[in-house]
């Protein structure tokens, strides 16, 4: 993923869905916002489930032209046909998946907030980093990630970064200027209309 001149937005699927109901209200959101890239991100670990979710949201993104990344599980990218994945444990498997998935695999790294190992990511072939939780959450260790490391990573790094986890408008706004893409996902599923939710949090780009 290349850098933006503004936030383009990482759009994630909710941790659960309905095989059947799903596609359609992420059709509804793509063609609401613009899309730069989906990320596939189920909780179960159910192979058959996995699968079958793919098929039916990369025929929704691929017809927007939207790349299509797996959460964590790359020997399957492939096999799904999927551009990529997006990998949860900082800069420690970046190496290996690459080899892997090969140099046209887009490879992504959360690394929480730790700027340390993003640039570590970053030297082990990761298209992107992705900080977060940019505000207060139950989840996870209660650390959030510092708005200075976006400052910082946008005058000193050329890799896309993202900014992912717990966003509010207000964060949305203090970024914007610094972070080449926003991850949003499993807030914006459990409102009545997502398309409208994600429209509202993202009103300081319009």
């Amino acid at each position: 993923m290349d850098a933006p001149d503004i936030p383009q937005i990482y759009l994630i699927t909710p941790p659960e869905f309905e095989l059947s109901s799903f596609p359609a209200q992420l059709a509804h959101v793509m063609d609401a916002v613009d899309i730069a890239c989906l990320r596939l991100s189920l909780a179960t670990k159910d192979e058959d489930r996995i699968a079958r979710a793919a098929d039916l949201i990369r025929e929704e993104a691929h017809k927007r032209d939207v790349p299509l990344v797996i959460e964590s599980h790359f020997l399957m990218a492939e096999r799904l046909g999927l551009d990529g994945v997006h990998l949860l444990d900082g800069a420690r498997s970046v190496r290996h998946v690459r080899k892997e998935l090969g140099q046209d695999t887009i490879v992504g790294a959360f690394c929480g907030t730790s700027r340390h190992d993003g640039m570590n990511a970053g030297e082990a072939g990761a298209d992107y980093i992705a900080f977060g939780p940019m505000t207060d959450t139950a989840l996870g260790d209660g650390k959030t990630a510092d708005v200075e490391i976006f400052k910082w990573w946008s005058e000193m790094i050329e890799l896309p970064v993202v900014a992912e986890g717990a966003l509010t408008v207000e964060m949305v706004e203090t970024l914007a200027p610094t972070t080449d893409f926003f991850a949003i996902g499993e807030g914006i599923w459990k409102t009545e209309d997502p398309a409208a939710t994600l429209k509202a949090l993202l009103a300081p780009l319009a």
